[in-house]
């Protein structure tokens, strides 16, 4: 179900299997995340994008993006990319208020542009290698780097530490639930056209690869 993760990019492959080395692993993991998607993921996506407006599609997605800034922020810091986290924190304020709770973002409209940061960035700007790829059940295309990433971004992000009550990944409740419920349906339903796009070419897993392995080279 992670596939929509990856679908920032819609070239074709051009790096490969050397990054790759447990290849018929990660492929099986991948049939087995593409008949989840088959089966609920791209379904539920294209009910939603049928059943809601366009522009309040978008509100939803600029909300979701809103929760993140904070977590943005500490990974700029950690990074030591400090302008860009008070970017970030500004965002959120402004946002939050007169965006009401980051349904419009007001912010870009006054020169706040936006910004995504996560651990496994945080890592690779340590000197943490994206090497090598990993494809993990429901999440996707990933890497050990990643994976960490992924895990304490699960544990630590500010606002599900709020929800939450304290760190950690257990102790969930029906805001963490339906934000990341959500963010899924949100993120498949924006990316149905690229990832068909990879489906279309000869190796839809080489596609995947690649278009991932792009994106995260460029965050």
């Amino acid at each position: 179900w992670g596939l929509a993760a990856c679908a920032n990019l819609a070239d074709q492959p051009t790096d490969s299997a050397a990054a790759d080395p447990i290849e018929p692993f990660n492929r099986y993991v991948f049939e087995l995340n593409r008949f989840g998607d088959e089966f609920a993921g791209k379904p539920v996506a294209t009910i939603y994008r049928s059943l809601v407006p366009g522009q309040a599609r978008e509100s939803v997605a600029n909300a979701l993006v809103n929760l993140r800034l904070p977590w943005t922020a500490v990974n700029d810091v950690l990074q030591g990319e400090f302008a860009r986290a008070g970017q970030a924190t500004a965002r959120f304020a402004l946002n939050s208020t007169f965006g009401f709770f980051g349904l419009f973002d007001m912010a870009k409209d006054l020169g706040f542009a936006h910004h995504d940061e996560d651990f496994g960035q945080t890592l690779g700007a340590w000197g943490a290698s994206g090497d090598p790829y990993l494809m993990l059940p429901l999440f996707g295309p990933s890497s050990p780097r990643d994976a960490i990433g992924l895990f304490v971004d699960g544990a630590a992000d500010p606002v599900t530490t709020i929800a939450k009550g304290g760190f950690g990944w257990g102790n969930g409740n029906g805001f963490t639930t339906t934000r990341s419920a959500v963010s899924f349906v949100v993120g498949r339903e924006r990316t149905l056209e690229a990832l068909a796009e990879l489906e279309r070419g000869q190796d839809y897993y080489a596609a995947v690869r690649s278009a991932f392995r792009q994106r995260r080279a460029a965050d």
